[in-house]
């Protein structure tokens, strides 16, 4: 299959008209932008299910290998992030987007994606703040930025952790709003009549967040959708 026709693309270019875009369209730039780091590393991707984010990887990593804790056609290992089957520092690049929120135990899942990774590489990891119940097939977790960096940094060792918000304020409330008038207009049978409202709220509220840097920073009151992790090893 030719990276271009790679499936996932609504992952890699959310749409506005979608409630999830300020989750989605920032983890994709954000991952976008990590990929350009470095070349010819290994990349395991962790709870990887369609691979979405490969086309990012494709041009510079040696390797992509996929794990999920299902069965899954596109992985080429399967396991949980608390026991993954490969060797100790083995991996260049190790994501782990959007899985932490459903581990059991997100101490050993720190550990574990610490255990895979070489020695110079790093983990990119992403997770909720905010966001509604979406067991899949369970759902544990939401994290503060103060949260997720004491998972990290107490639990393993780094030569370096960094935690960004993925959004603002704004953007966190224009998700909630948007999910749930989608969910209005589905039960009226017209969801397709959501995308105006859904793409207004996206659209004000990145206006709001850019216009206001306040709203983008984590603070008292402040409302976060997403949060990005670099967790980096020495070398």
């Amino acid at each position: 299959m030719r990276v271009s026709d790679w499936p996932g693309e609504e992952r890699r270019h959310p749409p506005l008209t979608s409630p999830t875009w300020a989750v989605r369209a920032p983890l994709a730039a954000w991952l976008r932008a990590q990929a350009q780091v470095g070349e010819r590393y290994r990349v395991l991707d962790v709870g990887c299910g369609p691979k979405p984010y490969y086309p990012f990887f494709a041009e510079r990593a040696s390797e992509y290998i996929g794990v999920d804790v299902v069965d899954n056609p596109v992985a080429e290992l399967r396991g949980s992030v608390e026991s993954l089957p490969v060797e100790d520092g083995s991996f260049d690049l190790v994501l782990c987007t959007q899985v932490l929120e459903h581990c059991e135990d997100p101490v050993q899942a720190v550990r574990e994606l610490r255990r895979v990774t070489a020695s110079g590489g790093r983990v990119l990891a992403s997770t909720h703040g905010v966001q509604w119940y979406h067991p899949s097939p369970v759902d544990y977790w939401r994290w503060t930025h103060e949260g997720l960096r004491r998972l990290f940094t107490t639990n393993a060792e780094w030569s370096e952790v960094e935690v960004e918000p993925s959004g603002g304020t704004a953007a966190c409330l224009a998700m909630l709003l948007g999910a749930y008038t989608e969910i209005a207009f589905r039960r009226a049978h017209a969801k397709t009549l959501a995308r105006g409202p859904v793409w207004l709220l996206n659209r004000t509220a990145a206006a709001l967040d850019a216009r206001f840097p306040l709203l983008a920073e984590p603070r008292p009151g402040s409302l976060t959708a997403n949060f990005h992790v670099v967790a980096t090893v020495g070398g």
